[in-house]
């Protein structure tokens, strides 16, 4: 991540899958970028003068289970924080994803099938240094009892924690430092979860369409539905802290800092960093 060029693909490459909360099926192809352009999703299903949408924090509408960006002409992109985080972990800076719906396909739940894309495809350096969000001084937000806040810090490293209140979610603290551990290996194939008395509110809603066991851990009143085993014996926490560096990773750049953050979803996730951004005395672009 701390490297001083920017990084693209190196050539296209296109995946299929089911949209968690539609349920239809979406195509979604990945192009190479130049320098300075970020993360650009289009549309294909828009008329091109409408169907661009920035990968940006001001650009989000909603953040009930998943994250939405929209542009000024009401073209939506939704459930976007897997890809994104994968994006991160993958240390790209420009990318543009083609779409031809209003959700990113979930896959398998997890950040691997999108880091296996990217992989898949090469990873490309620029000639054009990187830049980065340098924290400058110490920022907290608090929402209700959640909080998130971050220090300086030479890398980019995280301490998260989580509470469930649910005796089938242990592993209730973790510790992510980007030196220190790989997203690919210790992150990434950490699944979305959700608990069974949830489903039937969510299908009442319209979402969740097209969840399943094949995309979803399920939470009962006697453990896990699901017949395979957790992919992490801590993958609930690590895939909240998925969660959290693909909604970081709207704020365009990769950032260097020290988070600490307690019951992140997407909605604090979002609103920390207008919150932050807003205190121009904590952080620098360099």
């Amino acid at each position: 991540m701390l490297n001083f060029s920017q990084k693209t693909i190196s050539s296209k490459i296109r995946c299929s899958s089911v949209a968690l909360h539609s349920g239809i099926n979406v195509n979604m192809t990945l192009f190479p970028a130049p320098n300075n352009s970020g993360i650009i999703f289009r549309r294909v299903d828009i008329e091109s003068s409408k169907n661009e949408v920035k990968a940006n924090y001001k650009n989000v509408t909603t953040t009930n289970l998943g994250t939405t960006i929209c542009n000024n002409f009401g073209t939506k992109i939704s459930t976007i924080e897997h890809l994104m985080a994968a994006i991160w972990g993958c240390g790209i800076d420009n990318l543009i994803i083609e779409i031809d719906s209003s959700e990113v396909p979930i896959m398998d739940g997890s950040s691997e099938p999108f880091v296996f894309l990217i992989e898949c495809a090469g990873i490309k350096s620029l000639d054009e240094p990187r830049k980065f969000i340098e924290i400058t001084k110490n920022f907290r937000f608090e929402d209700s009892d959640k909080f998130i806040e971050v220090s300086p810090s030479k890398q980019f490293e995280l301490d998260i924690k989580i509470d469930f209140n649910n005796p089938h979610i242990t592993k209730n603290f973790l510790n992510y430092h980007s030196t220190m551990h790989s997203f690919k290996n210790d992150i990434c194939r950490a699944r979305t979860f959700c608990f069974k008395s949830e489903i039937d509110q969510m299908h009442q809603a319209g979402l969740a369409k097209g969840g399943s066991l094949d995309n979803a851990i399920v939470i009962g009143d006697e453990g896990i539905i699901n017949q395979d085993s957790l992919r992490y014996k801590d993958e609930f926490i690590k895939h909240k802290t998925l969660d959290l560096l693909g909604d970081l990773y709207l704020a365009e750049y990769f950032i260097i800092g020290k988070f600490n953050a307690f019951k992140t979803g997407h909605g604090i996730n979002n609103k920390f960093l207008h919150q932050l951004f807003a205190n121009k005395e904590c952080w620098k672009l360099v």
